[in-house]
């Protein structure tokens, strides 16, 4: 396999991700950090700037990062390694150092035979395929043998401490409770192993019960809270801890899924709805809060009804970060347990996230339940997949059935609002990598949602084994 052919391969939608070695390994490193350092120098229009790199702790991270330092200082960049850390904490150093941007090695809650770079610009910004990931793919596949062979360190490099100071920026989101609060958290042997007790340990009222806090060099579980048999073990602590909150971080811990004091799973889109109210009490008036467009609908009516404007948000990182930079919005939350806080730098933050609820739980003589209660509104289909063929045209069909006497946008697939009329509405987006589409449907009641999936299903396709 060519170099060019294995560079193409690596690079996705929001980041470069493959298996380690077969796909990614210390030379396409190499190649990556040079591509990212000509492109970031250029986008921040320098000659000279600094970038910084952080890894995960997947055993190969340290290699990768390696070989990635010695490609962007080839390029002329400097390099500020801050070293093992979670994702976020590499948008922190970005800004904090004043960097023309960061390169974390991770591939998130991928499986551990995976690795990966999610990259960013000044400010934290996002590169993705629309912003320039295309643009570092391209200089990557372009660059000679004799470019790799010859190229020599130009850019500087030093290693930096920064955890207390980001521990401080983290505990800024923080109001210390005012009553004791026992938390069951299961990081899978992921970034969230040394995040929480450097940042959260040895705080009053707060007892923390580790799971799954060791770094081994492997997960212990798929490292993806998403899928529920993940949140088995937080579940089963909370309930034999007899814990006030259960918190699961991803592999990266850039985001978390939370359950109740019953070990109840609390949704993404009714801890958004939650979170605002912590977020616009004392804002500007129609202060913006960016949410994911398959939320319930309890989340705009919350917005709505705290004097906030409600912006519904295309799917992913990328597209949730450049809505809140432009609304200028407080607050924004997704159904992936993404959360993004404007005064982190319109970025997401697992960290902050499970700040911000120990403050509004801690200042509640209310347990968990009954706080997300109320926005456990409306029946919901959840996400469910379906293989068909022709994507776009089973979209032209739904639309045609089901699009007049509602509002319809192409947001990210086809969005149908028939919820003033007929008590519903739906999302269908296509898959970017499978021939797949993804309904998320929601209703007033049972009733309804029961009668819109016998009529939507059969448009989509046959049910996806195994989603």
């Amino acid at each position: 396999m060519s170099a060019t052919s294995s560079i193409a391969q690596i690079f996705k939608a929001y980041d470069v991700r493959a298996t380690y070695p077969d796909k990614l390994n210390e030379e396409a490193a190499w190649s990556v950090g040079y591509a990212a350092g000509q492109f970031l120098l250029r986008q921040a229009g320098k000659a000279t700037g600094e970038v910084v790199v952080s890894r995960d702790m997947r055993p190969h991270s340290p290699a990768l990062a390696k070989s990635l330092i010695e490609g962007l200082r080839a390029a002329g960049a400097s390099v500020a390694d801050v070293g093992m850390c979670d994702t976020s904490f590499i948008y922190f150093a970005i800004n904090h150092l004043g960097a023309i941007g960061g390169i974390q090695t991770t591939a998130s809650h991928n499986p551990i035979n995976y690795n990966g770079f999610k990259i960013s610009g000044r400010e934290a910004r996002p590169i993705g395929a629309t912003s320039g990931l295309k643009e570092i793919q391209s200089i990557a596949e372009s660059l000679s043998e004799d470019v790799r062979t010859h190229a020599a360190a130009a850019g500087g490099y030093r290693q930096l401490d920064l955890w207390e100071e980001y521990r401080e920026h983290v505990l800024g989101f923080l109001t210390p409770p005012k009553r004791k609060l026992k938390v069951v958290i299961d990081t899978a042997n992921g970034m969230g192993g040394k995040l929480v007790p450097v940042v959260f340990g040895g705080l009053e009222n707060i007892e923390i019960i580790p799971i799954n806090f060791e770094i081994t060099g492997s997960f212990v579980h798929e490292p993806n809270p998403l899928v529920a048999e993940n949140m088995v073990p937080t579940q089963e602590g909370v309930r034999k801890h007899r814990a006030d909150l259960g918190v699961s971080f991803d592999g990266d811990a850039d985001r978390c899924i939370l359950t109740d004091e019953k070990g109840g799973l609390i949704g993404c889109d009714h801890l958004t709805a939650f979170m605002a109210t912590h977020f616009l009490k004392g804002a500007d008036a129609n202060a913006a809060v960016v949410y994911d467009l398959r939320s319930s609908k309890v989340v705009e009516e919350t917005i709505r009804a705290l004097g906030g404007k409600p912006h519904k948000g295309r799917v992913g990182h990328v597209f949730m970060k450049a809505a809140l930079r432009e609304m200028k919005g407080v607050f924004g939350g997704e159904l992936s347990g993404h959360f993004y806080f404007r005064d982190n730098f319109y970025t997401d933050s697992g960290a902050i996230t499970f700040a911000v609820v120990l403050s509004m739980l801690g200042q509640s003589n209310r347990s968990m339940s009954e706080l997300i209660g109320p926005y456990r509104k409306y029946p919901q289909s959840g996400e469910r997949n379906f293989e068909v063929q022709d994507k776009d045209g089973a979209i032209r069909a739904l639309e045609t059935r089901f699009g007049a006497g509602g509002e319809v946008d192409h947001l990210d697939g086809v969005s149908i609002d028939r919820w003033e009329r007929d008590g519903w509405w739906l999302n269908v987006r296509a898959s970017n990598t499978e021939p797949l589409l993804r309904l998320n449907t929601e209703a007033k009641d049972e009733k309804t949602l029961k009668k819109l999936l016998d009529e939507v299903t059969p448009l989509l396709g046959k049910p996806a084994a195994g989603h």
